[in-house]
């Protein structure tokens, strides 16, 4: 594309483009990049100039189209940030380097590190948001051009590009940028799946070559007569839509539908209503597929009204109605909010969308990122949180006073309750759906009206954080768990100093530890309390930092016994953190997997024994809170390790018993370690299991499946 074609592909949407700039940051871009080549063997300054050509699609205005010609010079050139500012202006510059610093960003990575890089990445956006629509045509370019890479190149930049940048796209509202996004990167992840599912459409396309201008023709006519001028645009699915509908609905090609899709773009508001009235009383609608996102727009600011009917020809028509600034806010998302006129910024020029302006979604971003400041929520957390709200679509539920909630597609009731306030959802205890009482874990549905029971207590259970799919619902029972366990904590640190004060023969009060909470780190007295019951700090230390002079007489034992734990060599890689340094540890006979709460009991001599909190033998260790230590999982989720859990279970005496239990265990990828089978009768007996499973997910799973057996009356975890 030469020089002035990109100034007049500008000229089309802004008769008063600023020329001189456009015409300066391409010539300073050609000769920066000058004859670098890119892996095709193509000039580089290919590329930035079709990524400013990507964003001219997208009617943005002279910086953000300047910023496109020159992203890659600070990086790739011997460019600087200083001759930028000099020759562009400070915003330019401050752009171009915020993406320099993105360029090397990997989401592929350890967890840690990706949840670092994910955050630089929307700390950036939040401060301008142009930065987000020039990294998304810069990947879009980017993914349109991946062929002569390496395959395991390709493959980690299509995944990358499928879990962060075709999501956040879309939750941007930028759908066009997104549909192309995910199909190129479906094409490079599954090329198998790809080309099936590409082959079955050409055949279908064979097939039905006229039925697109038919039914097209048909809802053109039939709205003009009722006085009603639409555009009837006509549409094929794209691959992907097709294929995790397949999976979402376990269906196949055959079964589907509603391929085709037809966009009906009206003039006004109410012509949308209109024309939904003509449909519908000429057409037959489908139960339970209309959806009105005009009067309850989506997150991402998307309106249209979506209906489905049994059109022309009894060919099931799926519709989207909408006017023409719907549908460019539908296809160009955040990118059609950004006008950035002069006069219209937010002071500062650090918020770059207009007040009058500003879209749902970048509400959605400032609120997301308002969590960064939350001190109970790591990194990991974070994304993990996140990522949730990128992939979900929503659903629209009501209170009872008719207040819309809006969550992600497989929100509970828990969500709701979150939604509306956290001390709601701490203290929610059942719920109402549409008047009746219905399991917290019952997915809403659009239209639902929710009403939410409560209680006096204020602390959730932890199991409601595998239910909730809102990050704010999983963040605030993750806080109220930590807070409830931080008290036991403190009471329990609190019984352990006093007895320390009182074998020392010290006095003992609340105000004794007033002045040196903060030599231990501690920003209060309930802290240090917490920290001494985990088994953070001994007893003895407080007591000393009170009392400087004091000896502890049991100082040699204590030393000697450090000693022998020193000495014990036998460290095993139980992935579990919160153990003392030198401390080797193992499980109880009943064993624990992830999933489970577990603590651990010191043995002099011998270590520290992970038990599951539900166990009951660890009430044989009530009177000796020193010997407990506060233990927490430390695995990635795609650890497959495998951990000791024991069933106890009762079945019939019947020949082939045995066998059909094995097999359900195998089949669910457990591993049967021993068993032990205990006669109950003649009819009947017991069998107690070890097995080894990955955490408590796949042990429930493993249980639910035994349980469905006829001839098995009854399935137990032994002490769990």
């Amino acid at each position: 594309m030469r020089q002035f074609e990109l100034v007049d592909r500008v000229k089309r949407y802004n008769p008063q483009t600023d020329e001189s700039l456009l015409n300066r940051a391409y010539v300073y871009g050609m000769m920066k990049h000058g004859a670098q080549k890119r892996a095709s063997g193509d000039p580089y300054f290919s590329h930035p100039l079709e990524v400013a050509a990507i964003l001219t699609d997208l009617r943005l205005d002279d910086a953000t189209i300047a910023v496109a010609l020159l992203h890659d010079t600070i990086e790739d050139t011997d460019a600087t940030r200083e001759e930028i500012d000099k020759l562009f202006g400070v915003e330019i510059g401050q752009l171009v380097d915020s993406l320099t610093k993105l360029r090397k960003l990997d989401f592929i990575s350890k967890k840690t590190e990706q949840a670092e890089n994910f955050r630089r990445l929307l700390l950036a956006i939040a401060d301008d948001v142009r930065v987000l629509l020039v990294k998304l045509a810069d990947r879009l370019h980017n993914m349109r051009t991946l062929g002569p890479m390496r395959e395991d190149k390709r493959h980690r930049i299509a995944e990358e590009t499928m879990e962060i940048y075709a999501p956040l796209a879309g939750r941007m509202g930028m759908q066009a940028v997104r549909e192309e996004l995910e199909e190129l990167s479906f094409k490079t992840i599954n090329p198998v799946a790809f080309e099936a599912i590409q082959s079955r459409l050409s055949d279908m396309r064979d097939k039905n070559r006229d039925l697109i201008p038919q039914i097209e023709k048909a809802l053109t006519e039939k709205l003009l007569a009722k006085g009603i001028h639409a555009q009837v645009k006509g549409r094929e699915k794209k691959a992907y839509s097709i294929f995790t509908k397949m999976q979402r609905k376990s269906v196949a090609f055959e079964q589907l539908s509603d391929i085709y899709g037809f966009r009906v773009i009206v003039r006004t508001l109410e012509e949308c209503y209109r024309a939904l009235g003509a449909v519908h009383t000429t057409w037959s609608m489908v139960p339970d597929r209309f959806k009105d996102y005009i009067s309850t727009p989506k997150s991402n600011d998307y309106r249209s009204i979506h209906t489905t009917v049994i059109g022309p020809g009894r060919q099931r028509v799926e519709l989207q109605i909408r006017t023409e600034d719907m549908h460019g806010i539908a296809e160009f998302g955040i990118a059609a909010h950004a006008l950035y006129k002069e006069g219209d910024k937010v002071t500062g020029g650090r918020n770059i969308v207009p007040k009058s302006q500003e879209s749902r979604s970048y509400g959605w971003l400032r609120e997301t990122l308002s969590r960064l400041n939350d001190p109970n929520l790591n990194p990991e957390e974070f994304v993990e949180n996140t990522k949730l709200e990128l992939f979900h679509d929503q659903v629209f539920c009501f209170t009872p006073k008719g207040k819309i909630i809006a969550l992600p597609r497989g929100a509970t009731p828990i969500d709701f309750a979150y939604a509306v306030h956290t001390n709601i959802g701490n203290s929610c205890v059942g719920c109402k759906i549409n008047g009746k009482l219905m399991p917290l874990m019952t997915e809403l549905k659009n239209g639902d009206e929710c009403d939410i029971i409560r209680a006096g207590t204020n602390t959730p259970p932890a199991a409601w954080e595998q239910i909730a799919t809102t990050g704010k619902a999983r963040a605030a029972i993750r806080r109220a768990t930590r807070d409830a366990v931080r008290k036991q904590f403190g009471a329990l640190g609190k019984q352990i100093v006093e007895r320390a004060f009182s074998r020392a023969g010290k006095a003992w009060s609340d105000t004794s530890l007033e002045g040196i909470y903060h030599r231990f780190g501690h920003s209060s007295i309930a802290d240090l309390l917490a920290a001494v019951g985990r088994g953070d700090i001994v007893s003895s230390q407080v007591v000393k930092a009170v009392y400087p002079d004091y000896k502890e007489e049991r100082a040699q034992r204590s030393s000697a016994l450090t000693r022998a734990h020193d000495a014990l060599s036998d460290q095993n890689s139980i992935p579990i953190r919160g153990n003392l340094p030198g401390m080797p540890i193992r499980f109880a006979p009943e064993g624990a997997v992830p999933g489970d709460r577990i603590v651990g009991i010191i043995t002099p001599g011998e270590g520290i024994t992970v038990y599951p909190i539900q166990s009951p033998a660890l009430e044989s260790f009530d009177n000796e809170p020193e010997r407990w230590v506060d233990l927490r999982w430390d695995i990635e989720e795609t650890d497959k390790a495998r951990f000791p859990a024991v069933l106890a279970l009762d079945s019939v005496n019947e020949p082939g018993s045995l066998a059909q239990i094995a097999t359900v265990i195998a089949e669910h990828e457990g591993n049967i370690e021993n068993i032990r089978m205990l006669p109950q009768g003649a009819d009947s007996h017991r069998m107690i299991i070890d097995l080894g499973v990955w955490d408590l997910k796949h042990l429930s799973r493993i249980m639910m499946q035994l349980r469905a057996k006829p001839f098995v009356s009854s399935v137990q975890r032994v002490n769990g």
